[in-house]
């Protein structure tokens, strides 16, 4: 699991869970509520398939994955290197030199943008097929995202919806005033399950494919702006150079004290 998803996971179960705990709040009975659970849970979601499309539905699984379990990110340092050492020996012994040495790179995207160089494919033609690529996607993305976006701004509204019936039970029979109390209580634990869920789960993580979305974006126009430079026989310093200007200064840093 990501660690971001980690720490942000327990540390928004030790602030809610214990905190309650810490005022007094009986924490198992939470997870009793099986109605509330049964509102709040299934309710926003039926809500938020009736929004999308069923196939974004059936995807859920992979938003969920995506956003806990990313994968390793690539190494743009690494992938710089790789780009200066392709655009070296493209260069010195031509492009058709790239065909044998594509067949190796893992990226998919990266090795059909090189194959495509490699067969002389005009160099608009090229970036525009790779970029539109690259946009279809970022759309696919939005989608994901949008999803568990959506279904956190659902569930604070079904919780409420749990909470008028718990209240309407307690309010249609007032004959022992000892366990209005408590019913009360229940009633407001949809409320807390809707914000709770909302909050520290499905908005975090719609936020989570947003920002990996982004990075995936960014990096793959650096392949393409390195795919052309390669094409059109860039210097192997100047792609470098352009290519480390657009990473955050600490990793151009790290990999400035490498290679020294």
């Amino acid at each position: 699991m990501e660690k971001g998803s980690v720490f942000g996971l327990v540390a928004c179960c030790i602030g809610v869970f214990v905190g309650a705990m810490a005022d007094g709040a009986n924490i198992p009975a939470l997870f009793t509520n099986a109605p509330a659970l049964l509102i709040v849970l299934v309710g926003s979601l039926g809500a938020t398939m009736l929004a999308f499309p069923f196939i974004a539905t059936a995807s859920l699984p992979k938003y969920f994955k995506k956003a806990l379990l990313p994968g390793p990110a690539p190494v743009p340092t690494d992938t710089i290197e790789l780009i200066v050492k392709l655009t070296n020996r493209a260069r010195t012994e031509g492009l058709l030199a790239l065909d044998d040495e594509s067949k190796n790179i893992e990226d998919p995207f990266f090795r059909r943008g090189i194959q495509m160089a490699v067969d002389g494919t005009d160099p608009a033609v090229l970036a525009e097929g790779l970029k539109a690529e690259v946009a279809a996607m970022k759309e696919r993305h939005k989608v994901g995202a949008a999803y568990l976006t959506q279904w956190g701004v659902f569930a604070p509204t079904f919780g409420i919806i749990g909470a008028v019936f718990g209240l309407m039970h307690v309010m249609g029979d007032l004959t022992d005033p000892s366990k209005i109390g408590a019913g009360i209580a229940a009633a407001f634990v949809a409320t807390f399950f809707g914000v709770f869920v909302a909050n520290g789960i499905f908005l975090p993580m719609g936020n989570k494919l947003k920002t990996l979305s982004t990075d995936e974006v960014a990096y793959k126009k650096m392949l393409i702006e390195g795919i052309l430079a390669i094409q059109a026989g860039t210097s192997p310093r100047v792609v470098e150079a352009v290519l480390m200007a657009q990473l955050p200064p600490k990793m151009r840093e790290a990999a400035e004290a490498k290679a020294a």
